[in-house]
């Protein structure tokens, strides 16, 4: 079976979901916005960085926690009264001289005598060091539990939750951006996957018309061969030439295959899926070939960079915060403290101050670096300025080129067309070998090739222009 033949088969017998009507490439551009997988992405990224901002806006509310707990100790706490044994002793007897002093003082006038006073210290003393406990008595609980409310609320922290308010709002601003730039540059990659499949589609028809006249022409030869007029041998290269000429063919359509494959994954389609593509290059001349003044801002990538400054000035003023006090008003109120040892009040307010006086020259050294980020994110967006627009004269000067590479392509791939039925007319009047008909048709096909080559890029180029002046979806308007 002719493998052309089969090829074809293959491909029309695939099983696959169709696709009602020809599918262009704004139809593309909508489906990636809804499907893409790297789109969805960003969008996530950004719904989190929404939730960040929102929660950075309510720290400053008091924070309220309810603190419990259960503690089950090995044995029960015991008072150690013989470490204050000496001490009760000592104050106890010199309290009682004391005392007895005072007292025959107000009676007499007088205090006790010397002897009098130590006779009753050393009594008293005896008697304290008889009746005192020699053990440490135990308390009856061994498990205790306990509950509060905690509340703080912060009063002053030196700018820090303004200036985390502030990185929260320039992540989800810069999150923003980020889901414009995926977006944009999905929409690059769409143009330039489908426009490389048109331009597959003028291949194939200018290949095909060539595999055709070749076909015809071995026809020919064959009946020539068959009337004697032509040995067999020149038949033969038409032969050749038509088997190559269809390997080339079969060649496009599997590159064509690949291109759908490539197509259909930045859509997030499934590979089974037909698409309907029919249409083929066309030229059209790009308007306004120079961009506009201060263009470079309306591209994403530049918007990325130029969204990173916020978030720096935000770090240094984060930094400086450092270096400030933070104060706090805090309140507990006490909800169960049942059999505790010690009985705490069953509630408190007040308010806690913390200021990291010295910390090794370590706040300095990160204000300085967070100044040099700043000064580093200019730079960066000063040099994507800069690359944007060498980008944008580079490309200007790629489509002159490549239009004038078109003027001169088309002009040659009517002159091969004329030259290639000349020799046609020629053969069959038997003033031309079949060998020069193919060879016609050759440089006629390469010249063809050329041509649309030289379309496609110069529509690549102008794609990569749009998505330059941040409006990759303006190409359609030269594809319709």
């Amino acid at each position: 079976m002719n493998p052309y033949i089969l090829l074809t088969c293959l491909i029309a017998c695939t099983p696959a979901i169709a696709q009602s009507g020809e599918l262009s490439l704004a139809d593309c551009f909508r489906i990636a916005r809804n499907k893409n997988l790297a789109v969805e992405q960003a969008r996530r990224s950004l719904q989190a960085r929404q939730y960040q901002l929102k929660s950075e806006q309510s720290t400053y509310f008091p924070k309220v926690d309810l603190l419990a707990g259960y503690n089950y100790l090995s044995r029960p706490i015991e008072i150690n009264l013989q470490q204050v044994k000496n001490g009760i002793v000592e104050g106890s007897s010199q309290q009682s001289v004391s005392t007895a002093n005072s007292v025959y003082q107000q009676i007499t006038g007088n205090p006790l005598p010397q002897p009098v006073q130590e006779g009753i210290y050393n009594t008293t003393k005896g008697i304290i060091n008889t009746v005192y406990p020699n053990y440490n008595p135990p308390l009856s609980k061994q498990q205790y539990f306990t509950a509060a409310l905690g509340l703080r609320q912060p009063i002053y922290l030196g700018g820090k939750l303004a200036t985390a308010r502030d990185i929260a709002k320039a992540e989800y601003e810069s999150g923003i951006v980020n889901v414009e730039l995926v977006e944009k540059q999905m929409d690059f990659l769409l143009a330039a996957a489908y426009i490389r499949v048109l331009y597959l589609n003028a291949v194939l028809l200018s290949q095909e018309r060539i595999v055709a006249s070749m076909e015809r022409n071995e026809r020919f030869a064959t009946s020539l061969v068959d009337n004697e007029i032509i040995p067999p041998y020149q038949r033969n290269w038409a032969t050749v030439a038509l088997t190559f000429a269809r390997s080339r063919h079969q060649n496009l359509a599997l590159e064509k295959i690949n291109s759908m494959v490539e197509l259909k994954r930045l859509m997030q389609l499934p590979q089974d899926t037909v698409l309907t593509i029919t249409d083929t290059l066309h030229y059209k001349q790009l308007n306004a070939i120079f961009p506009p003044a201060e263009f470079y801002k309306g591209n994403p990538t530049y918007k990325a960079v130029a969204s990173k400054t916020a978030l720096a000035e935000s770090t240094v003023k984060a930094s400086k915060s450092l270096s400030l006090p933070n104060i706090f008003g805090i309140a507990s109120l006490n909800l169960y403290q049942r059999d505790l040892p010690i009985t705490t009040p069953p509630w408190l307010v007040g308010v806690e101050m913390q200021w990291t006086l010295f910390s090794g020259f370590s706040h300095q050294k990160k204000v300085k670096a967070t100044q040099l980020l700043v000064d580093e994110v200019k730079i960066a967006t000063d040099n994507t300025q800069a690359m944007l627009e060498a980008g944008a004269a580079v490309v200007r000067n790629k489509v002159t080129v490549l239009e004038r590479d078109m003027q001169s392509l088309s002009q040659a791939r009517e002159q091969a067309q004329l030259t290639t039925a000349q020799i046609q007319e020629r053969l069959s009047n038997q003033l031309s070998s079949v060998k020069d008909v193919n060879d016609a048709l050759l440089l006629e096909e390469e010249i063809g090739k050329a041509y649309y080559t030289a379309l496609f890029g110069y529509l690549l180029a102008a794609a990569e222009y749009y998505n330059i002046l941040g409006t990759p979806q303006q190409i359609t308007t030269l594809l319709q």
